[in-house]
């Protein structure tokens, strides 16, 4: 469960043999286009983010936090608890579902709680694209992760809901360019708590089938602090108790944990907890980790995680948590001009192309709406069939500038 108030506003059915006979050799870095398209469906080595992203950072020998062992003593008896799996608990699917599309348009999201923290624009999500918890229409986060394989950006709703004329309705979302390290403003959410994105710190059934996770997990713990650590940019906690964990806090199981009596499958997680760890991302029960909805899971298999408790685990070395007082202060982004131009004698009639063209400074994205979405570069054609008024929205972290430009369509 995601709780979103501020302090500024405040699995042994699975053999293990099928398991060893994929576990080669890693598959080798491929690119966004040779993902699969559907849902859950395959990457093909593909990883999302650059290898310095912190995701993929293997912290196996960083040092241990000074205060880890209060850290993890809040945990109590707590043990790890895959919140993920095959088939239908209550009704609804287990895990965070996802889907890769290509070809799909963009279609309007609009916001109902976290709109001013949220990414604009529309996002290419189709009306068959999974929502966390289906099929059942029960309350939770309802997160909706979409992968755009044409584009490599990624797009993810927090609390969506498919309308009937197959737009989307959601209480916050965010989009992240797959090919570069970008992060969100201070203080601002995502489709997370904490301000990070969801897909890649999940743990998915075809990297654990291939022998590897080369990233973090994602993690929630019950209790957290009014604070965080990058890349986390926002919490979700009134306490600044400094025995909690501050949103973004990465926790490694300890490289001493026996971990040889564990199935293929849940060896694999674990290592990864031992190389990459776990990024705590949201309240929510604890020691729970994430997982894809994927019916391939053994949740037999999957359940012997539960052997391991918290008092296995140790806090990375922090450094001093982002608070409400400490803020990091700087330039939002300049945009210096943002024009609409036709080739010569081209008439401003529907459908006709316009070459919208900016200048901009600082900016880590931008983002042009109505019915663009993303961009790279400083130009786009768009072919209005109506006289329109884009907008420009370039973002760093800190914050936002917007401009305008109408075109006239007759």
């Amino acid at each position: 469960m995601q709780f979103r108030y501020t302090a500024l506003i405040l699995c042994a059915a699975m053999a293990a043999s099928s398991f060893a006979m994929h576990a080669a050799a890693p598959v080798p870095l491929a690119n966004c286009s040779d993902m699969s398209i559907g849902a859950s469906a395959g990457l093909n080595g593909f990883i999302p983010f650059p290898t310095t992203d912190p995701w993929q950072s293997n912290i196996s020998r960083a040092s241990v936090d000074p205060n880890s062992a209060a850290l993890i003593a809040q945990l109590g008896a707590s043990k790890l608890h895959p919140d993920f799996g095959a088939g239908t608990y209550n009704g609804s699917t287990m895990g965070i579902p996802y889907t890769v599309v290509s070809g799909q348009r963009i279609v309007p999201v609009r916001y109902q709680a976290y709109g001013a923290q949220s990414d604009p624009g529309g996002m290419p999500i189709p009306a068959s694209a999974r929502v966390e918890g289906y099929p059942s229409n029960a309350d939770g986060d309802r997160h909706v992760l979409v992968l755009d394989r044409d584009t490599c950006f990624l797009y993810e709703l927090y609390n969506a809901s498919l309308q009937g004329e197959g737009s989307w309705n959601a209480d916050s979302g965010s989009i992240w360019d797959m090919l570069s390290n970008t992060d969100r403003p201070y203080q601002w959410t995502s489709a997370d708590a904490a301000g990070l994105p969801i897909f890649p710190g999940l743990a998915r059934y075809d990297e654990v089938a291939a022998g590897e996770i080369k990233h973090a997990l994602r993690f929630t713990v019950q209790n957290t602090r009014a604070a965080y650590l990058a890349p986390a940019t926002h919490y979700a906690s009134n306490s600044t108790a400094s025995n909690r964990l501050p949103m973004g806090a990465r926790l490694r199981l300890k490289a001493n944990y026996d971990i040889s009596g564990f199935t293929p499958q849940t060896k694999v997680i674990l290592t990864a907890l031992k190389n990459y760890g776990m990024i705590l991302a949201d309240n929510g029960s604890n020691m729970y980790i994430s997982g894809t909805t994927d019916d391939r899971w053994d949740n037999d298999d999957l359940h012997a995680l539960g052997q391991v408790p918290a008092s296995a685990f140790e806090v990375v070395r922090m450094g001093t948590p982002i608070t409400s007082s400490t803020i990091p202060k700087g330039s939002v982004p300049a945009i210096s001009s943002f024009t609409a131009s036709r080739a010569a004698g081209v008439k401003p009639t529907a459908g006709s192309p316009v070459v919208l063209r900016w200048g901009q400074t600082n900016a880590s994205s931008v983002i042009v709406s109505p019915s663009v979405g993303p961009v790279r570069g400083n130009t786009v054609t768009v072919k209005p069939a109506i006289t329109t008024t884009y907008t420009i929205y370039a973002t760093n972290h800190f914050g936002r500038t917007t401009k305008t430009v109408t075109v006239t369509v007759q």
